[in-house]
């Protein structure tokens, strides 16, 4: 049995397993898509381990692949299955493309790994292609430096898949900012694949408000970690300047993320529960909610985070890591230089005064709308505009294919 008559399908595969960014940002366009598209369903690939503590929209699903994550050698394990990572990752692979095939979607949006985490969508890459479904690589604004990003792509052989598999490069970002393909040498006809769609703007959602916020009667500044696998610095950085003599004028709500170590995570908690200023929560899937009413924001500088400053239009100090990617350092640094935000390099030594005054200087930065960007935050208004317009090619195509195979009763 076909399709129902124009129902449209989209297909988006998110290989993370550790950490929120790349499953906030397929949630985010996910959730978009359907809200603007009545005939539209989404599914997302996911190894996120937590994505069914999400909120998606009606005609949104997802399907939970095993998880698989990176250690700090550089080398993959499998995150909860005791079995061999190859083993992992041939299932993992195999679950996707027979999802794939049996979705059949009309678009195939692959999150920033063109071939999927070791090469794990090659084949469903190869195989929608051959059915006239329009892949598309969606990228973030940064992805790392350029000194490290183009011998990785190199080793990954990645040029033949931007020339000859996609047919759309997506950039969730504004050139003004950034370009993240920058010291690529990519040919004419892959450049012409790229559009820069804008920044992914984020809304509150209607659900009921994080019961946290029935604690917080004064003013406060969110200090966020995303998912606080490695968010430890920061925010002992941020508690000693609660601890000290001289503690920033705004109370603070911390979240720590639910990455974060079990142990680490308490050692937090006991140091919080003797401040008055300070109070704190694992994690809350409505994070725009406890920024929308945060007074400013001090966060690493993830992808999400970033969009969600701009879209709350909050004064935000941005303290980003630098390991094992550049990627959070490089955009604070374009958006420090933009004005849309303040920047805190960590020194190493990292002394109590230095955060202390950073923090009582929040008050006085510009916010995000006060510096003019054209479309900055235009990304979902013009993801939906592209995604009209590739359906109308992917008809086209998918009827030339029909067209081009021989007929049922010239096979009988």
């Amino acid at each position: 049995m076909g399709k129902v008559e124009s129902a449209r399908r989209i297909l988006i595969y998110s290989h993370d397993s550790f950490g929120l960014g790349h499953l906030r940002r397929c949630r985010a366009m996910a959730n978009s898509l359907v809200e603007k598209n009545q005939n539209l369903s989404v599914l997302i690939l996911s190894g996120s381990p937590i994505i069914g503590s999400f909120d998606f929209k009606a005609r949104v699903d997802f399907v939970r692949i095993p998880g698989i994550i990176k250690l700090r050698n550089g080398e993959y394990t499998s995150l909860s299955l005791h079995i061999d990572t190859e083993q992992t990752l041939a299932m993992r692979a195999s679950i996707i493309q027979h999802t794939a095939e049996t979705f059949d979607p009309d678009i195939f949006i692959v999150d920033k790994e063109p071939y999927g985490l070791r090469g794990e969508v090659e084949e469903t890459l190869q195989m929608l292609k051959a059915r006239g479904t329009h892949l598309v690589l969606g990228l973030r604004d940064v992805l790392d430096d350029p000194s490290l990003l183009v011998p990785e792509w190199e080793r990954k052989n990645v040029l033949p898949a931007l020339e000859n598999l996609y047919d759309d490069i997506w950039i969730f970002g504004v050139k003004q900012i950034y370009n993240p393909l920058s010291g690529i040498k990519l040919p004419t006809r892959v450049k012409r694949k790229i559009t820069y769609t804008g920044y992914l703007p984020r809304h509150v959602p209607a659900a009921m408000e994080p019961a946290i916020l029935g604690e917080m009667s004064d003013p406060y500044v969110l200090v966020t970690v995303g998912g606080g696998g490695d968010g430890d610095v920061l925010i002992d950085w941020v508690l000693r300047a609660y601890e000290s003599g001289n503690e920033p004028p705004l109370n603070a709500l911390v979240v720590l993320g639910p990455f974060m170590p079990p142990e680490t995570r308490s050692g937090f908690r006991d140091r919080i529960a003797k401040l008055d200023k300070v109070v704190a929560v694992t994690f809350d899937s409505r994070m725009e909610s406890l920024m929308q009413e945060a007074s400013a924001v001090v966060a690493m500088g993830g992808y999400n985070t970033f969009c969600e400053v701009l879209s709350m239009d909050k004064r935000a100090l941005i303290i980003p890591r630098t390991v094992p990617r550049l990627e959070q350092y490089i955009r604070a640094s374009c958006a420090s230089e933009a004005g849309l935000i303040g920047m805190l390099v960590d020194d190493g030594e990292r002394t109590t005064e230095t955060m202390a005054i950073a923090l009582r200087q929040l008050a006085q930065q510009k916010k995000p709308s006060e510096v003019i960007i054209p479309g900055l935050l235009d990304g979902l208004e013009n993801l939906n505009r592209l995604v009209r317009l590739r359906f109308k090619s992917v008809d086209k195509k998918k009827q030339q294919i029909a067209e081009a195979l021989p007929s049922s009763s010239a096979l009988s």
